[in-house]
């Protein structure tokens, strides 16, 4: 008869034993802590109180509260691992979570720039040489913008009768990887490194003050530049989509780019091919931009 605070914590550690990365274990924990809470008022302290009635009712609180399909479709996964984990581990005799359905929500595709569009983005940044460089190089790389505000100076090889390459440290969820630079990206960069304030700090995009660029910072600077290039609906992943994309269209191997993406696994590369199908229009040739 143990206490959901104290399932709560084992929760956790087995997360964490089991190598989830800090983000994943902080969205679970955050979940189960807002389940917890919502139990408590209920008076059920312990894990064998709960049946799934209680457990249908906090999904029903959270879409009185607005929270989105997709939001509480996360919170019931959270609440069925959670559930699952107590039951593995023999804290309870049934899962009160197993009959808990996930809301219906329609999944919006990844969003893909068409040729104009890359072009316009790209153009309303060509003033602005370090965010010039930023876009250019998420949309020749296709690296994630995490990834982008993570590169050290020392991770950028310059080519000299062969291309440049990125060096992509490994990450808590993904491998390191080496990513080649096309002519774009190694211009584009150099003329970065050029005006790049003199500073101690090794990381490659920094402030004016030679401070790291934030992914805040990065991501709120180039939906500024999608406004100026007059393209809606669109977010900064969908730059990695862009590259993923259009490689595919222009018949680079399934396995190559779903290495250059760093993808863990291939079938996630592999849902870009019903984007892609039936597509018109002449993809865009990353290379030779």
């Amino acid at each position: 008869m143990i206490p959901t605070h104290e399932a709560h914590n084992k929760f956790i550690d087995h997360l964490k034993n089991q190598g989830r990365s800090s983000a994943t274990v902080l969205a679970y924990g955050k979940d189960i802590e807002q389940l917890q809470d919502f139990l408590g008022q209920l008076n059920k302290t312990k894990v064998h109180e709960i049946d799934t009635k209680d457990l249908q009712a906090f999904m029903a609180k959270l879409s009185k509260e607005g929270y989105t399909p997709k939001s509480i479709s996360r919170k019931t996964n959270s609440t069925k691992t959670f559930f699952r984990f107590l039951k593995i581990n023999d804290f309870l005799a049934d899962d009160p979570a197993l009959l808990l359905e996930h809301p219906k929500f329609e999944m919006k595709p990844p969003r893909i720039l068409t040729k104009t569009e890359y072009r316009a983005l790209r153009d309303a940044a060509r003033s602005d040489v370090r965010m010039g460089a930023i876009i250019e190089l998420l949309l020749q790389t296709g690296i994630r913008i995490g990834e982008l505000a993570r590169l050290q100076l020392a991770d950028v090889k310059f080519g000299n009768q062969k291309a440049g390459e990125l060096h992509i440290p490994a990450g808590e969820s993904y491998p390191e990887r080496t990513v080649p630079l096309n002519k774009a990206a190694e211009t584009a960069l150099k003329q970065y490194l050029e005006i790049r304030p003199k500073s101690s700090n090794e990381t490659l995009f920094v402030t004016k003050t030679g401070r790291p660029l934030l992914v805040r910072n990065i991501r709120t600077a180039i939906d500024r530049y999608f406004k100026l290039a007059g393209i809606r609906d669109a977010k900064v992943n969908d730059l990695r989509h862009t590259f993923v994309a259009h490689h595919l269209m222009s018949g680079t191997s399934l396995v190559l780019v779903s290495k250059l993406a760093g993808h863990k696994r291939l079938a996630t590369t592999e849902k870009y091919l019903n984007l892609i199908q039936g597509r018109l229009e002449e993809p865009i040739k990353l290379e030779e931009l």
